[in-house]
């Protein structure tokens, strides 16, 4: 018999970057400008970018360990200002992690703002707070190299 458990976690994450809101919305709604930051070692990306759309990356992850899918559907779009998405990360097609996502975008001296907050429920283990923090850290830090070139 296996161990069934649920972790909760929340964080926010903050970037400055030196662009305009527009420039950094549209690095989250352009499929290969998201996916050259947001997955680039994926076998897999699509983006529907839209409100009830869909977003999906797979491959990519440790040669040893299970595949990885990551689903999202998006649920409120404000273009240049606000994107509300909910995820799920799959290993081996079996459901590991749910998460709501917010990413809000305001124009300040020289570039944007963003805010991401992420609420999390880790299932039975296969994943770790830290872990999804540290991900998620370097997706943004990959946004920001993105938005340098």
């Amino acid at each position: 018999m296996s161990s069934r458990s649920v972790t909760h976690d929340t964080f926010t994450l903050e970037r400055f970057y030196p662009a305009t809101p527009r420039r950094v919305f549209a690095a989250w709604s352009d499929p290969p400008a998201k996916a050259s930051w947001f997955s680039p070692n994926a076998t897999e990306h699509t983006l529907d970018f839209r409100v009830g759309g869909h977003e999906r990356n797979s491959g990519g992850g440790p040669a040893d360990g299970p595949d990885l899918a990551f689903e999202s559907t998006y649920h409120d779009i404000v273009d240049d200002e606000r994107v509300v998405f909910s995820s799920k990360l799959l290993a081996d097609d079996r459901i590991v992690t749910v998460s709501l996502t917010t990413v809000e975008m305001s124009p300040v001296d020289g570039g944007t703002r963003m805010v991401l907050t992420q609420q999390n429920a880790f299932l039975d283990g296969h994943e770790q707070p830290d872990w999804r923090r540290a991900g998620t850290c370097s997706q943004l830090d990959a946004l920001g190299n993105e938005l340098e070139t």
